[in-house]
């Protein structure tokens, strides 16, 4: 509940986060949903909990289970192949040359202590 400091030991830190046994995948979801813009972000045990079970849990099982029933009402419980438009390759080239960029940018990041 109060600020980190990594010089007075106060926080929550990549060794102590695995020893917790908490997946890597549940931190990564928290973090980034906490990630300060601009500002500091509070953490609490309590409230990685709750955006666990709300947030990641509900959202997403209430999303697949509801992606899963329409697959299996529309299209017999199978995924259709797929056929792309000239548009649709465009587009995901597209996408394609951004999420490149978007990592290459990630790999500069450096964080200043």
């Amino acid at each position: 509940e109060g600020k980190f400091s990594k010089s007075r030991g106060v926080g929550v830190f990549g060794d102590m986060a695995k020893d917790t046994g908490i997946p890597a995948d549940i931190w990564r979801f928290y973090l980034l949903y906490l990630r300060p813009e601009g500002q500091d972000s509070a953490f609490s045990w309590s409230d990685l909990m709750l955006k666990n079970n709300s947030e990641l849990l509900n959202n997403l099982g209430n999303f697949i289970n509801r992606a899963g029933m329409f697959v299996c009402k529309f299209f017999g419980g199978s995924v259709p192949d797929m056929v792309l438009t000239p548009d649709d390759k465009r587009l995901l080239a597209r996408v394609t040359l951004e999420l490149r960029q978007y990592h290459q940018l990630l790999e500069k990041v450096r964080w200043v202590a």
